[in-house]
């Protein structure tokens, strides 16, 4: 009998340290993807910067282009998951307030927390036609955040935007340009106070009032 206890726990041991060396795999990919796009980044700098060889690599991910897929996924997942936990703190709010926060913590995204998402998604990229669909969807599903308060805000009279797709197409606009003004050499206080005025600003775009 306990042997057949332990086997379960020693298996879990296992997954549990094949599921940190993949996500080990994954970050240094996503930073080597970031600095040098898909063309420059090879599995051959992967495996050497997170101390593997090549071959174990391989029982993590088919190829560059699972790992590469894997990548984009996990960007999207944090980025949207972030968005959803800051609005839960003002869903009793009113949408600007929802919308504000959403504009402050993309700001946060690209240029603090996950900034390598300004440099994947944000600008124009050379990606394989394979990736197009990833990429879309992607922005997709990232961009449906802030339609979501946007249309409710619309709904409920209390924006006065004469067009809110192409409004939301100009935050975004704004939202990417913020990585040139928040630079990380800046002190923090000017970064707090730059980034309060692309919230006023961007959210302006929707809302006199704001």
């Amino acid at each position: 009998m306990a042997k057949t206890s332990a086997a379960p726990k020693e298996s879990s041991r296992v997954e549990r340290r094949r599921d940190r060396r993949k996500a080990e795999i994954v970050r240094t990919a996503t930073r080597l993807l970031s600095e040098y796009g898909y063309q420059g980044m090879n599995l051959e700098d992967v495996a050497e910067q997170t101390d593997i060889a090549k071959a174990t690599l391989y029982h993590y991910f088919s190829g560059k282009d699972e790992l590469v897929a894997a990548v984009l996924e996990g960007l999207t997942v944090e980025v949207t998951e972030r968005l959803e936990a800051a609005l839960d703190e003002v869903r009793e709010q009113s949408h600007l307030e929802q919308l504000r926060v959403l504009i402050r913590e993309q700001v946060r995204v690209l240029t603090e927390t996950a900034p390598e998402v300004a440099t994947l998604f944000s600008w124009p990229k050379s990606w394989p036609e394979a990736f197009e669909g990833v990429i879309k969807d992607s922005r997709r599903r990232h961009d449906a955040v802030f339609r979501r308060v946007v249309g409710a805000g619309v709904a409920a009279g209390e924006f006065d935007c004469p067009d809110p797709a192409v409004a939301l197409h100009c935050l975004h606009g704004v939202l990417n340009q913020s990585t040139l003004w928040l630079r990380p050499s800046l002190p923090s206080r000017k970064k707090a106070e730059l980034r309060e005025a692309v919230v006023s600003t961007a959210a302006r775009m929707f809302s006199l009032e704001a």
